[in-house]
């Protein structure tokens, strides 16, 4: 992962139109799942394809599983092959949530064994802000052969490795959610509230600033660092509501030069399909 991972809206609109390039929307509202779509027809930064959570970076919900479970390969290969995705072609993804559901799409070039994304700092506000145009419609792309990779499985933890590495606390597990949700004082998407007893909590947006933008890579690194102390970095498991804003997490540690943490892909929408797993705060 030693690629660029950040474009600024300048360095983004220099490039915009090589061939080389693949700009992804991939904007998104939990409580409306059509509206990101209607948003990106209305308008976008010119020459971006659509990705859709629930469609082309998640595959079916189960009932063990989380929110937005991973895609699987072909169903990710399938998506990248009618993006116009091929080979050598740096994705650079963006939504306008600081990156949230955009760093999905990053962990799973990596995860799939691709590599080549970036995130657009600050979002569709940055490319706004930089006075720059946007465009409306659908996006016409030459379709290309679906590349079929396997996944790296290295880079995802389950629920029981959950349940054995906290309680022999071999791992560090950062949930990114806000910490209202961590302590359990609201939910509004889950049917439980509250954490993973041994869990610490570390919103995504400690690595931004007030405009979207990603903070200084050394503000980052250290705050990653006081979170997990004597750990290594490979020991760093970050979790969220359903495994997206969790993906934000993992691209900032890398960002930040400490590789190797992992991503609970069910997270907490997951933990609590078996109510025998235990939840702070404590429920009859």
């Amino acid at each position: 992962m030693s690629q660029k991972m950040l474009y600024s809206a300048q360095e983004l609109h220099a490039v915009q139109k090589h061939e080389t390039v693949l700009i992804v929307d991939c904007r998104f509202v939990l409580s409306d799942t059509e509206k990101g779509y209607r948003d990106y027809l209305h308008a976008h930064i010119p020459g971006a394809v659509y990705a859709h959570l629930d469609d082309d970076l998640s595959s079916p919900v189960t009932s063990v599983s989380g929110r937005h479970p991973l895609p699987d390969a072909d169903r990710f290969a399938a998506f990248l092959a009618r993006s116009g995705w091929q080979p050598g072609t740096t994705i650079i993804a963006y939504d306008d949530a600081g990156g949230s559901i955009a760093a999905r799409l990053w962990w799973l070039m990596n995860y799939f064994g691709h590599g080549q994304a970036a995130l657009l700092d600050g979002g569709l506000q940055a490319w706004l802000s930089g006075g720059y145009e946007l465009e409306g419609g659908q996006v016409k792309v030459n379709g290309a052969e679906p590349i079929m990779t396997e996944d790296k499985s290295c880079l995802v933890v389950s629920t029981r490795d959950i349940l054995e590495g906290v309680a022999d606390q071999s791992i560090c597990l950062a949930d990114v959610r806000a910490a209202e949700r961590f302590k359990g004082e609201v939910e509004p998407l889950d049917y439980v509230a509250g954490h993973i007893p041994g869990s610490v909590n570390f919103p995504f947006q400690l690595s931004l600033e007030t405009d979207g933008r990603f903070k200084p890579i050394a503000a980052i690194r250290k705050s990653l660092l006081e979170l997990t102390g004597s750990q290594q970095s490979g020991e760093l498991v970050f979790m969220c509501g359903s495994g997206v804003t969790a993906c934000h997490a993992v691209f900032s540690a890398e960002l930040a030069g400490l590789k190797g943490s992992k991503l609970y892909a069910g997270s907490w929408s997951e933990w609590i399909r078996d109510r025998s797993r235990p939840v702070e705060p404590a429920v009859d």
